[in-house]
Order: structure tokens, then sequence, then C-alpha cells
């Protein structure tokens, strides 16, 4: 066992109801100091191999469970996690650096909303049967089998039991391959589903690296669906992988969202949802980086931002009073200095940030925010990931739509304004899964979530989440003799 902010955490996987260890470990190494945290079992495709048999051997009996069981289940699993939000909170800031505040107070509670929520959304799952030519039309929802959910490092556990959650509701059995740089909240996690009483091999947990575990999972035959958030190339190894087998997939993949800012709207609101933008230190995928101001306020709006941005707290995530932690791992920190110097090197100017944090060191990167990047500029058109905003200015409507969607991504959008009639003329031309108007990051799970372009493939969230992880059933029924 590993201690982690006082906290016990077994490093093995979670296959068929028992930890399974493996000839190898990889270190997890924590981004607050950069300092080890545990040894982590290292998976293959034998653990792969393991879990899917283990997943396929649990399937028929937990599809057969009745709704009203599953639904008890999943609420007794978000019971285990309400009792260890604080367990939850200190070893997921301690794994990937994001805020303890923001753990404690609703990224912990949304993961246990996420059982709840679908959990209920199962048991209200239906659609009106229907008549044609005097034959019965019955649609049902029929568990589609094993499933592989890959998920990300910037948000651990949230991000995994989205997933988790109405894969297990729909009746299906799952095998999770969380991040490698933070797999320890999936294990609490594995722990908690069995102490709630999830019957072995329902829910299993293989760790390691992606080539290694993501490979031979998401080309297994036995997986019958496949669902992944994280980076395009990575997206594009997976659909190669899943194609001879015509795996369904659900992708949620990356962005470059932009945040309208029009002369009519409220100047404090749209310079707050601004700054809003450094949240999790910028490793967001829905993170509007790209702020649109429309030229007769654009000074004003940029007084305003450096003056609110230059108020941010950077520092250890662990303190209540920290607004911004480190970057995920040296590898990531790397990467987006690479983007800023590039765009440095291509004529942006920074107005703040454009580089490490020298008085923290580690991985702390400061907020930067470009001005100047010539159109088609990298800074403007790739997902940096990071704490890296960049600002462009537009005369028209027109010309703030195109700047908007100029981009392959089209996850999200954020408008401000104060007109109605403008918000309904610009959202109907944006492209994106998701647009905010005065708002951000409002998520409601009965809402489809996903991103169109290379943001992504499919929607989740209420009903879209039980057609993508049912396979879905017409039954006719003639007339009964009488």
């Amino acid at each position: 066992m590993a201690t982690v902010a006082g906290v016990a955490v077994d490093p093995g996987h979670w296959i068929g109801g028992e930890r399974v260890r493996s000839a190898g470990t990889f270190t997890d190494v924590s981004p607050i100091g950069e300092t080890p945290l545990a040894e982590i079992a290292r998976g293959g495709a034998a653990e792969v191999d393991a879990a899917v048999a283990a997943a396929r051997r649990a399937f028929p009996a937990w599809a057969r469970t009745s709704r009203d069981e599953r639904a008890r289940l999943l609420h007794a699993v978000a019971d285990g996690v309400e009792k260890r939000i604080e367990e939850l909170a200190q070893v997921e800031t301690a794994d990937n650096g994001a805020l303890i505040r923001s753990h404690r107070r609703g990224v912990m509670p949304r993961v246990a909303h996420n059982f709840r929520f679908f959990a209920d959304w199962l048991l209200r799952l239906g659609h009106d049967d229907f008549e044609t030519r005097g034959h019965t039309n019955h649609v049902s929802w029929d568990p589609a089998g094993v499933c592989a959910l890959i998920t990300p490092w910037n948000a651990p556990l949230m991000l995994a039991t989205w997933k988790i959650a109405p894969a297990l509701a729909a009746g299906n059995t799952v095998v999770l391959k969380p991040a490698e740089w933070t797999p320890l909240t999936a294990s609490l996690l594995a722990d908690i589903a069995a102490e709630a009483g999830l019957p072995d091999g329902v829910f299993n947990v293989v760790q390691g690296y992606g080539a290694e575990v993501g490979g031979p999972l998401t080309a297994h035959p036995d997986v019958r669906r496949i669902s992944f958030t994280g980076s395009v190339p990575t997206a594009r190894t997976i659909a190669a992988a899943a194609a001879p087998n015509l795996t369904p997939l659900s992708l949620e993949l990356g962005g470059k969202s932009p945040l309208l800012v029009f002369a009519d709207a409220d100047l404090d609101l749209a310079v707050d949802l601004a700054v809003e933008q450094y949240d999790n230190a910028g490793q967001v995928c829905l993170a509007a980086t790209r702020l649109l101001v429309e030229s007769s306020i654009a000074d004003e709006f940029t007084a305003r931002f450096l003056e609110k941005a230059g108020r941010i707290v950077q520092g250890d995530p662990r303190d209540e009073a920290t607004d911004i932690g480190p970057q995920i791992h040296r590898r990531h920190l790397e990467r987006v200095d690479g983007f800023v110097q590039r765009a440095k090197a291509d004529g942006a100017r920074a107005l703040i940030g454009g580089g490490p944090n020298e008085e923290l060191g580690g991985l702390y990167y400061r907020p930067t925010l470009f001005t100047g990047a010539p159109d088609g500029a990298e800074i403007l058109t790739e997902e940096v990931f990071g704490p890296v905003l960049t600002l462009q200015t537009f005369d028209t409507e027109d010309e703030a739509v195109a700047m908007a969607n100029g981009t392959r991504f089209g996850l999200a959008a954020t408008l401000a304004t104060g007109d109605p009639e403008r918000a309904r003329r610009v959202t109907e031309r944006l492209v994106a899964g998701t647009v905010w108007v005065n708002c951000f990051f409002v998520r409601d799970l009965k809402a489809p979530f996903g991103g169109s372009r290379q943001s992504g493939m499919g929607r989740e969230g209420g009903d879209w989440s039980f057609d993508f992880y049912c396979d879905l059933k017409n039954t006719v029924t003639a007339p009964w003799a009488r």
C-alpha cells in the first residue's frame, strides 16, 4: 500500500474483484514539488485480457439485474464517495495539482452526483409505444457488453465517473484505463465500488501507459464500446485500433474555444469570464482561450483584464487561498512553454506572463496573455492546454463569427453580449458542441455534451449516454388475435 496525503491507496490493478500486481511498475509523481507518490502496477496485454475476461463473465448477470437494483447500487457508490470526499480531494490534489478547494467544494461532490444522476435517469428512461397500422412499436435499450473507458488527467475522477456511471447504469461492465499521470483516485473508487456491493468483475481498473494498456484494450475483440477523452492524435490511434472490430466510439477531444465580447456586454462580467479561463492552470478542454473583443472596447477590456489577472494567486494548490496551481508534469510544462516561445518568435507580444514562474520554480507557469499574433499563427489555432490566452479584435458581427469558427476544433464557445437577438443570431452560427451566453461552465447532465469537427465524435449526457452505451432495439408486435 502507498500512503498519499495520509490516505492508504493500493497501487495494484482491480480485476474481477481482486487486487492484481504486475511484474513491472511505474512511478506516479506529484506535480507539487515533483515528488514521487507511489509505485503503480504497470499493466499490459495480459492484464487487459484478464480484465476484459472478468468483465465479460460478469456481464450476463449484471445485464439481467433489475433497473431498481442497479440504481440502488449506484446510489450506494455515491454514498461511499460522499463519505470519503476529503480523502479523495486530498489524494487527487496531490496527484494532479488541482486546487484542494475545488476538489472539496465542486469536483468530488460532482463525482457522487454523476452516479446519482444516471441511477435516477435509468429509472425514467423510456419511450412511449407507438402504433403503425395497428402494430405496436416498443423501443428498448439493451446493454451492449464490455465498455473500455480511457480517461484524462486534468479532472481524473470526475471525468471518469461521467463515463463509468452511465455505462454501469445501462447494464454494461467496465474496464477503466486511467491516465498514467493520475491513477490514484481510480484505485480508491474501486475500493468504494466494492464496499458498495458492486459485483465482482462489473468494474475493473487496469493501470499503465497508453501504448501498453490502451492499445490492446481498444483493439480487443470482446470490447463493445470505447469512450475516450483526450487528444486528437490519440483518438486517431484509438479509432484505427477499433476499426477492425467496428467497435462504436465516443470521443471527447481538444478545443480552441473562443470568448466573443461585444461592445454591448456587461464588461465586468466579460472580464470575469475571461480570467476564469485560467482555471486549473489552463488545463481545461473547454477553456475559451481565444478572447475576441470588439475593437471599440478592446482597450478598456484589456486594462480591466490585466488588473484582475494581476490579482491571481499562484502557488501550492493545497492552500485554500491559491487560485492557480502547477502544470501536471515536467513534459507538459515544456510543451506549454514551447507554444509560448514559438508565439513570441512569430511576433506575438505577451502582455502578462510568457514563461515559467521563477519565484515558485517547479511546474508553475505564469498566466499569459498574448496580443498581436499574426493570422493563422499556431498560438491562435492549436490547443496549448495551459494558462495561455490570446486577444484579438473584431469590428463586425460577421467578422467575430468567422474568427470564432476559424479553427479545426468545435468543442465550446462563450458569448458576452447584452442583446438577446444578437445572442440568438451568433449562437446559431457558431460551430460548437456547447455555447454559453453570459456564463461559463454551467453543465447539466441532462444536456448533450461533445464536440464538433475535430473536437470529437458523438454526444453523452441524459438519453444520449444511454443511446451510446446501449444497443437500441425496436420490437414491432402485430395485433393479438382475440
